[in-house]
């Protein structure tokens, strides 16, 4: 059994040592693919062992796919990680005691991923553990084509392993708000995608396998998103802090619960009614709009990179 770690990586020098010294353990190679370090994370990962490529970012779903297609040959599993995650030793034990043995039907592994904010491990709003799939088999696992809250798709059946993934960022408030702002600026172009399909649209939104990522999905395409804008994010917020206790998270979660509960998700609802009216006003398309108003070029930024795919092809 062979397994590769791929690791997504832009200026994080803070978290790269940490997280390598993690996986490398439990992993027999690790790829990193960076999209224009400006600090020492390239000399760090390399200096440690791993494997770092280099590509033009785009979006996480275009960055990582680029990633899985080129593990080393050979590899049978690969591990999806970020940077700024840590494989527990609870887990690393168990990929090496349970993955050898996992039967040739299996193309995926479910595992927990919890979080801390400010350094505060958040364990109340009933948002955490999550349980994400991160281990697949090589060629039998793709990332969703979406611009956000992007998850592994595999075809065939899937197991579950107890241990855990902690998200451990280590960056400024400053920095985690300025993150979230260009993530709802993602978000809106997914939102935007579903009313007018401009591009292919992946999800794992299903009622039918009962796998918490699926219908987590499929009540936020299906539920959420018809709700009114505003108000959606307001109900969340209360539902994630009174209802299911967020506030017993102390200061830092009560900051995190606002924040990512409330703040970010009424920014989202506020960004697209942003673009809607640019639509109205000026009677274009969603895809003009997206360009104009949130700097995203979906269709600009899929042809360039097809393109620079196609020329790496030619250049091997």
């Amino acid at each position: 059994m062979t397994l590769t770690a791929v690791i997504l990586t832009r200026d994080e020098e803070r978290h790269i040592a940490r997280c390598l010294e993690a996986v490398m353990p439990v992993v027999d190679h690790v790829l990193v693919v960076d999209s224009g370090s400006t600090d020492r994370t390239v000399r760090l990962a390399r200096d440690m062992g791993a494997e770092v490529r280099e590509n033009p970012w785009v979006n996480y779903a275009t960055q990582l796919n680029w990633g899985i297609d080129r593990v080393p040959a050979g590899t049978e599993w690969i591990l999806r990680l970020d940077a700024d995650e840590v494989v527990t030793p609870g887990l690393a034990t168990e990929i090496a005691a349970k993955l050898p043995g996992i039967p040739a039907d299996i193309d995926g592994v479910y595992v927990s991923r919890r979080m801390t904010f400010m350094g505060r491990p958040i364990r109340w709003g009933g948002i955490f553990p999550v349980r994400v799939l991160r281990l697949f088999r090589a060629g039998c696992g793709r990332c969703e084509n979406r611009w956000m809250d992007e998850h592994i798709l595999v075809d065939g059946a899937v197991a579950e392993f107890a241990g855990e993934i902690v998200d451990d960022n280590r960056n400024s408030l400053t920095w985690w708000t300025q993150k979230h702002n260009t993530y709802a600026s993602r978000e809106v172009v997914d939102l935007l995608n579903l009313e007018h399909g401009f591009m292919a649209h992946e999800t794992v939104a299903n009622l039918h396998g009962r796998q918490q990522a699926g219908v987590k999905r499929w009540l936020k395409e299906r539920v959420y998103a018809r709700l009114p804008g505003g108000f959606r994010a307001l109900a969340y917020f209360v539902y994630r802090y009174v209802i299911r206790l967020g506030f017993l998270d102390g200061k830092e979660g009560t900051a995190f619960h606002v924040l990512q509960g409330f703040w970010y998700r009424y920014l989202v609802d506020a960004k697209l009614h942003e673009v809607r009216l640019y639509m109205h006003r000026n009677n274009v398309d969603a895809v003009r709009a997206i360009r104009d108003v949130l700097g995203i070029d979906v269709v600009g930024s899929t042809k360039s990179k097809v393109q620079s795919d196609h020329k790496e092809t030619r250049d091997r």
